[in-house]
């Protein structure tokens, strides 16, 4: 993973350029929300992936443990910079986040039980789920080719939230099934 290429023809990054990057999307980052923040900063805004790397950095952060967006800094940083980028990607990312929970956790001793902060994190959860589904509709449209793809998203999402199959052997019983789907075939045909 310490391919310094990226997929725009801009030069790489400076280090200083990778930890201000990844501390403001750390800093301006809400919940769940994260996964479409992150598309945005890292593909639209900066360019330093396209729609293909950020899919496939996505996919290998949510195999492994910890947070999303941990791992996302981890391998971005890795990919621009090396070691030093993904050191200064994660520092960037983590820092807003230990700073605001640290206030958080003195503010809530204070009045957290209150109705305004009960309403705050309500809203909060909204937007979140506001934004995971706005990145699901961007990334779907220009990864899912087939109406196969969708069929298997769907039963995947199913299979998690409907039946209750744990993520890990969902994913892999979808996964199992997508390569047979899209194996090389004599004919050509599907």
């Amino acid at each position: 993973m310490t391919d310094p290429s990226t997929t725009a023809a801009e030069p790489r990054p400076s280090l200083a350029k990778v930890f201000w990057v990844f501390l403001v999307l750390g800093a301006t980052s809400l919940g769940g929300g994260v996964v479409g923040y992150l598309r945005t900063g890292l593909v639209v805004r900066q360019r330093w992936l396209d729609d293909t790397a950020f899919v496939e950095l996505l996919s290998i952060s949510q195999t492994l443990p910890g947070l999303n967006a941990t791992n996302m800094a981890i391998l971005v940083g890795d990919r621009l910079r090396g070691g030093w980028g993904a050191l200064l990607a994660t520092l960037g990312m983590c820092l807003p986040s230990a700073v605001l929970m640290t206030a958080a956790a003195f503010a809530y001793d204070i009045g957290g039980d209150s109705a305004a902060s009960k309403a705050f994190l309500h809203g909060i959860a909204a937007g979140a789920l506001g934004l995971v589904l706005v990145v699901m509709v961007q990334l779907g449209s220009r990864v899912l080719k087939s109406a196969a793809d969708y069929v298997f998203v769907l039963a995947t999402a199913g299979a998690v939230a409907g039946l209750g199959i744990s993520v890990p052997y969902a994913l892999l019983a979808a996964g199992a099934v997508a390569i047979w789907w899209h194996r090389p075939r004599r004919n050509g045909d599907r």
